[in-house]
């Protein structure tokens, strides 16, 4: 199969954890993002404002501006396409969401959570394939630059065989509590062994019944579950629920203060 390359060439990897030492938590997120640089023509005029143009080096990453900059950097444009500059607002929402939204509240560090996604390579939203339609396309058609060849988002995430990855992942993460972001984890995932918790409305949209937790059997292992928002609707990045935000917001308050 040939390999999947970003705008500009960079070559697709998958991003998975990398400390396999045993966790407390275990979260399951949906996909796996990427770096965004703003790409300037050679009249140094905005072309695209984030463009995913790299692998993160780490999943969930929180977006060091340093590490972005250098992996960017690593980047080869073509003096006559302009040119790829960092920008920290673009690079790690979902992972610094994920920290002060999800784990803190709970009293968990990073170091004590073993992360997952349903597909742990990045794919193209519609807002990329505009952009690259627009902007790219024209410079491919010239022989300036690569295609692009990274597959749009798709309206299933996990391949076949990926679930018992996970599976073996999360036993060898030896977590007792399963953390669920968004609704897609629980389709895909959660519902083969419990077939009516395919979305989080099924656990309650009350405040009352919001960030419960349920008993899940998993290859003969009972794992708490926690079925939650997504990192995106917690932190409010682009369009999301006011409703789920508000109910995730007052979850963090109740947590810190069960801590306690």
């Amino acid at each position: 199969m040939p390999e999947l390359v970003y705008p500009f060439g960079s070559k697709l990897k998958p991003v998975v954890q990398k400390d396999r030492s045993p966790k407390k938590v275990f979260v399951l997120g949906v996909y796996a993002s990427a770096v965004h640089a703003g790409w300037y023509g050679p009249d140094s005029k905005i072309r695209v404002r984030a463009l995913a143009v790299a692998s993160e080096p780490g999943i969930f990453w929180r977006g060091d501006e340093a590490e972005a900059e250098k992996i960017i950097r690593k980047i080869s444009v073509p003096e006559a396409c302009g040119y790829l500059k960092s920008d920290d607002r673009f690079n790690g929402p979902s992972g610094r969401a994920l920290d002060e939204y999800f784990l803190e509240p709970l009293g968990y560090s990073r170091e004590e959570a073993w992360l997952c996604d349903l597909l742990p390579e990045t794919r193209l939203n519609e807002g990329q394939l505009k952009a690259l339609q627009s902007e790219y396309a024209p410079l491919v058609e010239r022989g300036l630059v690569p295609k692009v060849t990274i597959p749009p988002v798709p309206s299933r995430f996990m391949k076949p065989g990926r679930s018992a990855e996970i599976v073996a992942e999360l036993m060898e993460s030896r977590a007792d509590l399963l953390i669920t972001l968004g609704d897609v984890p629980l389709r895909e995932f959660v519902s083969q062994y419990e077939g009516d918790w395919d979305r989080l409305s099924v656990f309650g949209k009350s405040e009352r019944e919001y960030g419960r937790r349920y008993e899940l059997t998993i290859d003969g292992r009972i794992i708490l579950l926690l079925p939650l928002v997504h990192p995106r609707q917690a932190g409010r990045l682009g369009s999301s629920s006011s409703k789920w935000a508000k109910l995730h917001k007052d979850w963090t308050t109740r947590a810190r203060d069960e801590g306690r």
